[in-house]
């Protein structure tokens, strides 16, 4: 009897809980629909891409889409052997059909042009888009690909954003393609030109190989990999059980002495992610994390304030980008460490999907990215832990009612 009431009340209180926090998604999705509409883009700052050696290989950093594309679509335009294309979001839009006519132009002329994009991430997109010439070899990635046999690894989705052209250049960053990123979201990806691209081919190679169905043909691994290098890529693979990239990012912050400054679109650290950034700054290490204002997931942006009241009591500096979404996923560190990839500081990026950042120990590039953090600051304001203990009693409860909901994402 006491068992059976007991039950019922478990049963009952996690009803309550959930249409609470049904609730609260719901007037948070209508209050950011009527944002949106009132919404004007507006200018913020960038750069122009800059490039620096690294150890033989010149790797050139983005901060502004329309330039990105230019030197991508450059770059597939140049072809003459191989386009390996890896996308997570394909707009079909102006840039999204330049894109599309680049790499079919490529494989009229007779080159190998390999697609890959997530199924999921596209559903809003008209599927008619993504009929390919076909010559064009495609594999759609869905939530489920690369679960073959036992023993079950966890689905994921392909959230990489990798280019690779004739196995000597190459790109990587947070970007998507689409003419909203062209210009209205600031986000940062990398070029590479020398022998650190064969390490992005055979990231691109491995997966190919690995989730592809029995109808697509295997790819050649590349042949002239390094051993050692000041470039080295992180790979999140699901089907394998296998996550470095939040084991990459715990071992930089445990080894900072002097700063940490992040750049994340979407910030919803675990328990250990949020312990090694206190633990920093209580040791003396300048740790700032700048953040969007409003993201283009509000959900998103709540589970974040989450982790606001640990992250600013214990010393970590928090910076709201203004008016405009900041969508890179970058970090630099004592002047030598920096990363620049597709993974956000969230569960589903760090133990979710796949994902892939490039890891570079190299001064000249820590020095640039130091110089990018420090522009995206000017269009910040700082949150300190005065204003956010006066917020709203209603923004509060809110806060704690969706609060359980942080694994999920």
């Amino acid at each position: 009897m006491v068992i059976g009431g007991l039950n019922r009340a478990v049963k009952w209180g996690a009803a309550v809980l959930a249409t609470a926090q049904a609730g609260v998604i719901a007037t948070l999705l209508v209050a950011d629909r009527r944002r949106r509409r009132g919404r004007h883009h507006v200018g913020f700052p960038t750069a122009p891409p800059q490039t620096v050696p690294a150890d033989g290989t010149e790797v050139t950093v983005y901060t502004k889409g329309r330039d990105l594309f230019e030197d991508m679509i450059a770059a597939i335009d140049a072809a003459e052997g191989t386009v390996l294309l890896e996308t997570y979001i394909w707009k079909a839009d102006r840039t999204g059909e330049r894109f599309k006519r680049a790499v079919t132009a490529a494989a009229e002329r007779g080159v190998d042009v390999h697609l890959v994009y997530d199924w999921f991430a596209n559903l809003v997109v008209p599927q008619r888009f993504f009929q390919f010439d076909p010559r064009i070899h495609v594999l759609r990635h869905r939530p489920w690909t690369g679960l073959r046999g036992f023993p079950m690894r966890a689905p994921g989705l392909n959230h990489r954003k990798v280019l690779v052209v004739d196995g000597r250049i190459g790109f990587l960053g947070g970007y998507n393609l689409g003419s909203e990123y062209a210009t209205r979201w600031r986000d940062t990806h990398m070029r590479l030109v020398g022998p650190a691209v064969a390490d992005l081919e055979n990231a691109f190679v491995d997966y190919w190989n690995q989730t592809k169905p029995r109808k697509l043909e295997p790819l050649p691994q590349p042949d002239d990999r390094q051993w050692e290098s000041p470039i080295t890529l992180a790979r999140n693979v699901p089907s394998l059980g296998v996550y470095p990239i939040r084991y990459m990012y715990l071992e930089a912050i445990d080894r900072a002495r002097e700063r940490i400054w992040f750049t994340h679109a979407y910030l919803i650290p675990d328990d250990d992610m949020v312990f090694a950034l206190v633990e920093a700054a209580e040791r003396g290490v300048d740790v700032r994390i700048i953040v969007p204002a409003d993201s283009n997931h509000i959900v998103a942006d709540w589970l974040s304030r989450v982790s606001y009241h640990a992250l600013l009591s214990r010393g970590v500096r928090l910076y709201l980008y203004q008016k405009a979404m900041v969508h890179a996923k970058t970090a630099t560190i004592d002047g030598v460490w920096s990363t620049i990839g597709t993974a956000n500081i969230d569960r589903l990026s760090l133990v979710g999907n796949y994902e892939i950042n490039a890891e570079i120990l190299d001064e000249d590039l820590a020095t640039m990215m130091e110089e990018i953090f420090v522009m995206d600051m000017g269009n910040c304001r700082e949150l300190t832990l005065e204003e956010w203990e006066r917020r709203p009693l209603a923004a509060k409860v809110s806060e704690a009612l969706i609060a359980p909901l942080r694994p999920l994402l």
